[in-house]
């Protein structure tokens, strides 16, 4: 009976957890959003509609709320979303439209805005997230990295150049957090063998800047990229997998052998020397040879979608449905993929719709004289923006809350090329590494204390800065020569 009673004062654990803690940082951040969420509906702005300066509410709380975190990340994608359908939408909790007739074109049905939670681009970043969580499953990821490490001697610099190939290589098609922790897997062994100092924070150091810039070269590898495209759809204008890869693999592997010739004469004396043995050992079970060849039928479509017409989008969802038909992967795998990125990409492309439908974008270019800045003024300065923002704040969210307003810019100006636009201020954004907090692969390799922050902020700004500058100011040239651009 004591017993009964004493069970009967004690609380729930679900009851006795204490809520999460906020920082001075997050609660000076939450409420500066609330205050600038609330300001256009109280302060009247010449030549912005209702509905304008309800999306600019919205609008102004993700630039705060993704800048300083008081939430998630994931949270405020979700949230723009809600505020888009019950601000926004033809069925608003208030009409937007104040019974003027010539504002209802700039209401959307409430799909409009959910549909962002599917949009193609967001199923083939769903194909790409199974694959890469497939590759690690069957140990396909260290497989790889044992077969093409091979090749490379045992003097440093040259294994260095190695493990930032194959990094770069596999973060094309799967996560770079995932990438990262894979090779990282690898290489610590590694760095124990060497002497403590520059040496070891080079090596480590080769690896997040590698993770980077490999994102960079296909849709499905970094999230802006996703953004990027979705926003360029939203406008009718298609981009391939095979043309996005045209343009931005070349770039890549330019900005990776300038990282690897930075990282050898800052850190890496050219008689170190680094022994790595690895065997692959691989899975031949029939799951792992059917995901094999899933994976592998996968990438092919993707490169080859010039010749057989099929949108790269579908073929992302082709790895689903044929893995979950053939019990390669089940429900746990399913729940084991990175959804939040998925939902924060969302947000994105919500957002993105919301500004173009209510006017906002139209407000925002002409409240600034864009045009006497000339075509390259406005690319570099959209283009440094993102690479400042992306040191500092997530790479998505930067991506999330520039691209939309970067190609409605475009679009809005005549000689501006929408998808150079869209394509230099989404990779800008995966170029900012200079902190910890930059990127988790920055993260991840900064928690091996191999690496000081000085070490990881100088190169993570000469690498970006230089490679920004090459591609606000030689890149679209190049595009055009080779016809990708017009």
């Amino acid at each position: 009976m004591v017993e009964t009673q004493r069970r009967s004062k004690q609380r729930p654990p679900a009851l006795a957890a204490k809520g999460p803690q906020l920082s001075t940082k997050q609660l000076v951040g939450l409420g500066l959003g609330l205050i600038c969420f609330l300001i256009p509906f109280f302060v009247q702005i010449p030549a912005l509609s209702t509905p304008g300066h309800r999306m600019l509410s919205i609008f102004l709380l993700a630039i705060v709320f993704w800048v300083l975190e008081p939430v998630p990340l994931t949270a405020t994608a979700v949230l723009v979303i809600l505020l888009e359908v019950l601000l926004l939408s033809d069925g608003a909790l208030v009409d937007p439209t104040g019974g003027d007739p010539a504002l209802t074109e700039q209401l959307l049905p409430a799909s409009a805005y959910f549909s962002a939670l599917a949009h193609p681009v967001i199923i083939l970043f769903l194909g790409g997230f199974m694959i890469a969580h497939g590759a690690e499953k069957f140990g396909l990821d260290r497989n790889l990295a044992a077969i093409m490490l091979r090749p490379f001697p045992d003097k440093a610099r040259l294994t260095v150049l190695g493990i930032m190939l194959i990094t770069a290589v596999l973060s094309m098609f799967m996560s770079n957090t995932a990438t990262t922790a894979t090779m990282f897997a690898v290489v610590i062994p590694i760095l124990k063998t060497l002497p403590a100092g520059k040496t070891r924070a080079g090596v480590a150091l080769s690896i997040p800047l590698a993770a980077n810039v490999g994102g960079i070269g296909t849709p499905v590898g970094t999230p802006p990229n996703a953004i990027a495209i979705g926003a360029l759809a939203e406008h009718g204008i298609r981009v391939s997998f095979t043309d996005w890869m045209l343009m931005a693999v070349p770039f890549m592997f330019v900005v990776l052998a300038f990282a690897w010739v930075f990282l050898c004469l800052v850190f890496i004396p050219a008689e170190t020397r680094i022994s790595i043995e690895m065997r692959s050992k691989w899975n031949t079970s029939t799951d792992a040879k059917l995901f094999y060849a899933v994976a592998g039928l996968t990438i092919l479509l993707w490169m080859s979608e010039p010749l057989h017409g099929i949108s790269s989008n579908t073929v992302g969802f082709i790895p689903v449905v044929a893995l979950l038909c053939l019990q390669v992967m089940k429900g746990k795998d399913v729940q084991a993929l990175d959804w939040p990125v998925l939902w924060l990409v969302s947000g994105g492309i919500a957002l993105g719709t919301g500004v173009g439908a209510s006017g906002l974008d139209e407000w925002l270019v002409g409240s600034v004289s864009w045009e006497v800045m000339g075509a390259l003024a406005i690319l570099a300065v959209l283009g440094l923006i993102g690479f400042g923002m992306a040191n500092v704040i997530s790479h998505s969210a930067a991506a999330n809350l520039l691209v939309p307003l970067a190609v409605s810019l475009a679009l809005s100006l005549d000689g501006i090329n929408a998808l150079v636009v869209a394509a230099v201020v989404a990779i800008a954004c995966s170029l900012g590494m200079a902190l910890p907090i930059s990127t988790p692969p920055n993260a991840i390799a900064y928690a091996t204390k191999e690496i000081s922050i000085p070490q990881m902020a100088l190169v993570g700004l000469v690498v970006g800065t230089a490679a920004t500058l090459l591609l606000i100011f030689a890149l679209p040239p190049v595009w055009q020569l080779m016809g990708l651009v017009s």
